[in-house]
This record gives structure tokens, sequence and C-alpha cells, in this order.
């Protein structure tokens, strides 16, 4: 049955309100970033008009879902699984509802798949947790004219709008805090090739590298056994280090057993840290000193930037910045 032609809208409330139809949306989701003034301008326009928000009918009249469509590289991973989390609590909080696809091989038809079925859907808008380069790209073929956000620290075409937590310079406050203990052999183990968070990482790691310092590295998979199989690796190189860098926690968490059935002491032998700051890292043998990534931010400033594109707002890039945790992994190194 279709809605009378004197049934309120909400473009109708948010014109008596004075305020935008996201506005109205967030003050009919107890949103807490609307001021109490807002919302009760908000409110009597409600009442004013005996509005009432059907979404069905919404849907029908306005072609709108109030859906949103959320691509995922990978779920496997702390960071996009947090990032997910954060986009979705968002997302309800704004009146919208997600509807998740999670990438099984990570090929460019993949992608296309996955947004041509989120167009099908008719979902209001799509946020792409794009850690490949053909993750982006990808999506940025596909996507056509359709409000797109991406969470990617990798190169885009000017237009686009992005948000990433600002992996380098958790990188460099990691080092930072390696350097000034007195650390300069700082070996790295990094993510794999291809990986946009792995790629931009391992930069930084060597950009603040001391000068004339020969960089020395084992590339993983993110996995707790390729952070055990990079420190012994690194152990058995001749090139022993006085610090370890993983790329991400678990890594971490698989160098600190490795040196643990070598004898070697953290942090008194040797000092390692991590990055991610996930569930467990206060809890390993030393807690570990990391970066931790603020995905409650991530995923409003995401859900943000598309709603501005459902407005039509120009386009803009967030780095969204994180939080340097030290713990008992990190020491002057041992003469």
């Amino acid at each position: 049955m279709k809605a009378s032609r004197n049934t309120p809208t909400m473009a109708a409330v948010a014109a008596a309100a004075g305020v935008s139809q996201q506005t109205v949306s967030r003050v009919l989701n107890n949103h807490p970033s609307v001021s109490p003034k807002t919302s009760k301008n908000v409110h009597d326009a409600i009442a004013a008009l005996g509005y009432r928000p059907n979404l069905a009918a919404r849907a029908l009249a306005t072609g709108n879902t109030q859906t949103i469509g959320v691509l995922v590289s990978s779920t496997t991973l702390s960071g996009p699984s947090g990032a997910l989390l954060g986009i979705e609590r968002t997302a309800r909080a704004d009146g919208y509802w997600v509807s998740m696809a999670g990438l099984q091989y990570g090929t460019a038809s993949e992608v296309a798949d996955v947004v041509s079925h989120f167009i099908r859907q008719g979902v209001d808008g799509i946020i792409a947790v794009a850690q490949t380069h053909i993750a982006v790209d990808a999506t940025i073929e596909a996507v056509g004219a359709m409000p797109t956000v991406l969470v990617t620290s990798g190169k885009v075409p000017n237009g686009c709008r992005t948000v990433d937590t600002d992996q380098a310079g958790g990188v460099g406050q990691l080092m930072t805090i390696l350097r000034g203990l007195g650390h300069t052999r700082i070996a790295h183990i990094s993510g794999p090739t291809g990986d946009i968070h792995a790629e931009v990482r391992a930069e930084a790691w060597r950009q603040a590298l001391p000068e004339g310092v020969e960089p020395i590295s084992f590339e993983g998979d993110w996995s707790s056994g390729a952070g055990y199989r990079g420190a012994m690796t690194l152990l058995a190189s001749g090139q022993a280090p006085t610090a370890i860098f993983a790329s991400n926690d678990r890594m971490a968490f698989g160098a600190l057993r490795a040196l643990y059935e070598r004898g070697i002491k953290v942090p008194h032998d040797m000092s390692v840290v991590g990055f991610d700051d996930i569930e467990g890292s206060d809890c390993s043998i030393p807690p570990l000193t990391t970066f931790n990534q603020d995905h409650a931010a991530l995923g409003n400033v995401a859900v943000e930037l598309l709603l501005e594109a459902m407005e039509g707002t120009p386009a803009r890039s967030v780095k969204i910045p994180g939080q340097l945790i030290v713990r008992a992994s990190t020491a002057v190194p041992r003469e």
C-alpha cells in the first residue's frame, strides 16, 4: 500500500526544523553528537507534523533503503574486523543497517560482483574496507556514481573519499620510542606484499631507521607463526638486532615465543613492539608495547563521509590518530 500524499516525510520534518535529513535521522536514533536544542527543534517538528518513521514507505517514496553496503577485503584480521564493527555501530546510530560482504579470493572480478550485488539490493552507499591495491582499484572502477567511501591508506584518484588510521604516524611513534631508548639495529617482521597496511608500515619503518643502518626484515603473513619464523630467521642471520618491530601484534606474539625458546630475555636482551593493540597484548609475557587503532572513530568518520557523499558535499580524506601504548617489552639495549 502506498503512503498517502498527505503523510509527512523526513524532508518535511527537516525543513520545518531548519536542519538536514541526516540530522533528523540522528535525532530519531539518539545520536550523541546532536545538541539538545537541535534535538528539541526536530522533536517539535515531528510532533507538529505528526511524522511517523516507516522504513518500507520511505524506501518506496524516496528510493532510499536506509542500508549501507560494506565490502571488507579480509575479515580474519583484527584491523578490518575492528573497522567493520565501528562502521556497523555508527551506521545503526544514524538509522542505517549494514549489508556486509567479505572477499574470499580478493580478485577484481569478485569485487565487481559484490558491488553489483549491493547495487541490485538498492543500498544507499558503499563503504569498502580495502586493504589491497586490487580491492581499491576494483572498487573505484565498479561503483560508478554510487556514493562510496574507501577505508584505506592506498593512493586513490582525486575526488575519492577515504579514511584510515594514521598508519605511518603510528609506526613513527613506535620507532621514536625504540630510538629514544638507544636502539639502532631495529629489525622488521612485515605483513605480506600487496597488502597496503603492510607496505605503509614497512616504508615508515625504513624511513625511521638511523642513517647508514642496513635494513633487516622478514616478510610475514600477519600470523603468529610468521612472527615465530621471522624472529628465528633474524636470529640466525648473523645480523642479530637489538629490537624487533612486528607489523602487527599477532606476529609480535610469535616473535616473543621464538625469543623465549632461544633463551633471549625481553626486554633485557631484546626489545619487541607490535601494532594494533589487540585483545591479549597486555597479557603477553612481557606485556607488549604497541599502537592502538581507534576503530570507533574510524567507523564514525567512514559513515560521516558516506552521508556527506549522499548529500553531494565535496570529497575529503581523513587520517585518524591512534595511541602509542608503552608496556614492558621495551628497554634500553644491552651493551
